[in-house]
This record gives C-alpha cells, sequence and structure tokens, in this order.
C-alpha cells in the first residue's frame, strides 16, 4: 500500500518509518525544505531511540523517502495521513488550523480512491470538519476520512508503535474501515486487538486514554506526599495498588509532576471539550491545576528544605520532561530553574539530551558537560529527569563534587539508605530520608520531625 505522511514531525516521522518498517511503501512530506534535507542525511530533528537505524533501514529497502513537493507525494497515496501539530489554542481548547490548512493544500491532488486518515490528535467532530473541507476545495464528497490516533510515547515510540495495546481504526463506512484492517494486517496477525469504531469515538478513545493516564500520574503524586506525612513508602505503596490487575502497576511512579507534548495539552483540550459540551470532567479540571501547582511547590520545597544561601550554585540534572527524549515542553525543569534563579542561586545544568532545546527556554543557566562537572561546588544536587545515566552516578564522587551536602531526588532514583551513608542530606518524594529501622536517636527525631512538618506537595 502507498503512504503519505503529511507532517515529518514527532508523530509523522516516526509513524511513517514504522509502516515503511512492516512492509508499506511510505513518502513522508513537510513543508519544511530544511528538515527534509535533513532527513535525507538521516538527521532527524528529534531523538528517538532507534528511530535513525530504522530510517536507514528503510530508506535502504526502497520503502521510505522524503520530499517537500506536495503534489508528488499525494497524487498516488492509496493513504494519506494528516499528522501535523494540533498546538494548545484559548481557552484550553486546541488549534486546528494546521489539520485543516493541510486539508485544503492537499485536497486538489488526491485520487478519488484514496482514503485520508487523521493521525493528530484532534477534538471530537475533526474528522467531520476536514471531511467537509476537503469536499469544498472538490466541489464534491469523494473523499472519505478516518481517523486512527496515535499512542506513542516519546522514548520508546518505535516499540510502541511496533508491538502497541492496541490499534484504534475510527471510520464511518466500511471501506475505509476495510482498508485501514488492511493496512495494519501484519501487527493484527501478531495478535494486536483492533478496535475498529466511529471517528467520534476514536477520537474520545485517544483524549480519554490520555486524561486517564494522567490521573494515575497526579493520583500517585497525592499518595507520595500521603506517604511522607504519614511515615509510609512510596514504593511499597505503589506496588501494592500496582499488583490488582484492574490497576496495573504502570504510571505509579511519583515524580515532579507531568510534562512533555502530549498530557498538559490533552488534559486542558479534554476540560475545554467538556466544558463545550455541557459536561464537565471535574476530575480532569482538578488534576491539571494539580500538577501546575505541584511543580511550583516543589522548587519552593526545595528552597525552604535546602537551606541555600543566594548567591549559591546549585545542580539540576535532567531537563527533558521524561527520559530518553529531547523534549523539554513543560517540563519540571522549566518551572523549578526560574524559581531557584529568583531566590539568588547560580544553576549549572546538565541533560544527555534536551540541552539544545532547553537553551531556547532558558536564560543564564551554565550549561556542563557531565553530571560530575554540573555538581562541582554546587551547595546541592537536584535530580529531575530519570535519565539512567543519573541512576548509575556514583555517590561517593557525587558526594565529593559537591561543597554542599544536598541531593533532591525528585524521581527516587537511589537507595535512601546508600545516599545518607555518603554524608548527604536526601529529600525524595514519598519516603523517608534512611530506612525506619535505623531512625533513632534525637537526630533521626530531628529528620522525622522536620520531613513531617513540611508543607504539603501539590
Amino acid at each position: 500500500m502507498q503512504i503519505t505522511m503529511i507532517g515529518a514531525g514527532y508523530v509523522g516521522l516516526t509513524t511513517g518509518t514504522c509502516l515503511a518498517a512492516i512492509g508499506h511503501g511510505v513518502c513522508c512530506y513537510d513543508i519544511d525544505a530544511a528538515k527534509i534535507s535533513r532527513l535525507r542525511r538521516f538527521d532527524p530533528p528529534i531523538y528517538e531511540p532507534g528511530l535513525e537505524d530504522a530510517m536507514r533501514q528503510a530508506v535502504a529497502a526502497g520503502h521510505l523517502r522524503f520530499t517537500s513537493r506536495l503534489r508528488e507525494s499525494v497524487s498516488d497515496a492509496d493513504v494519506v495521513f494528516i499528522a501535523v501539530g494540533t498546538p494548545a489554542g484559548p481557552g484550553g481548547g486546541i488549534d486546528l488550523s494546521h489539520v485543516l490548512g493541510a486539508a485544503k493544500r492537499i485536497a486538489p491532488h488526491l485520487k478519488r480512491s484514496a482514503l485520508v486518515v487523521i493521525k493528530s490528535t484532534v477534538v471530537v467532530g475533526t474528522a467531520r470538519r476536514v471531511r467537509e473541507t476537503i469536499a469544498r476545495k472538490r466541489s464534491a464528497f469523494d473523499i472519505r476520512v478516518a481517523s486512527n490516533p496515535e499512542f506513542l510515547r516519546e522514548g520508546s515510540a518505535m516499540a510502541d508503535f511496533l508491538g502497541p495495546d492496541r490499534i484504534v481504526i475510527g471510520a464511518d463506512d466500511t471501506r475505509s474501515r476495510n482498508i485501514l484492517r488492511a493496512l495494519y494486517r501484519p501487527l493484527a496477525r501478531a495478535g494486536v486487538p483492533v478496535v475498529a469504531t466511529t471517528t467520534g469515538n476514536a477520537e474520545l478513545i485517544k483524549y480519554a486514554a490520555n486524561a486517564f493516564l494522567a490521573l494515575k500520574i497526579g493520583f500517585v503524586n497525592d499518595v507520595a506526599d500521603l506517604c511522607e506525612r504519614t511515615g509510609g513508602d512510596i514504593a511499597d505503596v505503589a506496588r501494592g495498588i500496582g499488583l490488582d490487575r484492574r490497576i496495573g502497576d504502570s504510571f505509579l511512579a511519583p515524580g515532579p509532576g507531568f510534562g512533555g507534548s502530549c498530557f498538559p495539552k490533552d488534559t486542558r483540550a479534554f476540560a475545554a471539550t467538556g466544558r463545550q459540551f455541557g459536561a464537565p470532567q471535574k476530575l480532569v479540571e482538578t488534576l491539571i491545576a494539580r500538577n501546575d501547582q505541584r511543580k511550583v511547590a516543589l522548587a519552593r520545597r526545595i528552597l525552604k528544605e535546602g537551606r541555600l544561601s543566594p548567591g549559591g550554585r546549585v545542580a539540576v540534572l535532567g531537563l527533558a520532561f521524561k527520559a530518553n527524549t529531547d523534549d523539554v515542553r513543560e517540563s519540571a525543569a522549566l518551572t523549578v530553574i526560574p524559581a531557584l534563579q529568583e531566590a539568588g542561586l547560580q544553576v549549572i545544568a546538565h541533560d544527555p539530551k534536551a540541552e539544545a532545546n532547553a537553551r531556547r527556554h532558558m536564560k543564564d543557566v551554565i550549561w556542563a558537560e557531565s553530571p560530575y562537572a554540573a555538581c562541582k561546588g554546587a551547595s546541592a544536587a537536584i535530580v529531575l529527569t530519570e535519565w539512567d545515566e543519573y541512576r548509575q552516578l556514583n555517590l561517593s564522587r557525587l558526594a565529593g563534587e559537591l561543597s554542599g551536602d544536598l541531593l533532591v531526588d525528585y524521581r527516587n532514583l537511589f537507595d535512601p539508605q546508600a545516599v545518607v551513608q555518603h554524608g548527604l542530606r536526601y529529600i525524595s518524594l514519598g519516603r523517608s530520608a534512611a530506612p525506619a529501622d535505623q531512625c533513632t536517636g534525637v537526630s533521626s527525631l530531628k529528620t522525622w520531625d522536620r520531613r513531617v512538618a513540611a508543607p504539603g506537595h501539590a
């Protein structure tokens, strides 16, 4: 099957490469000629593990190509995916101008048997609007439009596509549904469940799924705060919760709040859709507020408990919103670093992949080539991203580089006992600074009192 991907950004590029990997002929189109030039050199503008190698293999097999010429990319395509951006709009909604603009541009060049599929994350009713937009441009309702939402996690997108939990096909006619079934037949034969439904249901599934996962993150963060107040351990509590098959263990790790390109924008859009249709999503609206508050509260916690003096140096390890990506959109670092700077602290930052993107959003930051270089002479080290590189840090060396004694670990990467044995004060989420059986004596009582008296972290 011949496929064209309109938009060679994160979703379009990873999806197009994976479709080529399962045997389809794929042309990735983007209006940005400079981006296409980079892709032809196998230099993707995003970091995604395995993507570059998969691109090379697909191009070598003759299954993948890149172009900035619209007509040649679309005219012979059996399926045309729209995978352009849907930036946030006013009131929490999304801006569909890129999606509708793409529909207008491709409309004159589509062959009558072509199927247009919306891959972008869009609100309910968008497939209908796209079909109407194409019909007006062609003066005929001769093009079908379907919805096929993506469920790719940054950092594991290739594996998520080739081994997904499910494939959602949104189509309002049998022919469109059959085309998409044929497209994904290699994955369906491998046992991947296929959910075939209407376009409207498919659009709702995407937002509802992301909202539910974000709610799990918000829930476990609140439970972590409760663990700190009661002397509990979030690791044990989360494991006990996650072993319930009705709940599952994914998205039950406490952290500094969710970020990235999906959850913040999608939860706001889902809430805005609820308000628009008179069905408010109160849980999600509360979650959005709590997530924003959490990042601010955790920044304040560093200042309150860290005993840091203006003019001091602080190392921030991790700028991406999560590991294995260079995406810094709505990451905790974008809140924490300015708060530290406003308190008069000098920030030295490190991230294995996200420095280039972070530089566009952060000012007056010193950039370090390694986590140890960032910590050299710093009063405190603050871990915000769960990179394996940080998980494997030598605590003895880390303590030796620091001029102070504070390690703030907002990803719970380290064993508390190991940290305190190296002479460091340790702040993590939802657990004590040391195992309960070591908390004896006056000094431990002071630590316990300080922990219980700490302000709540949203």
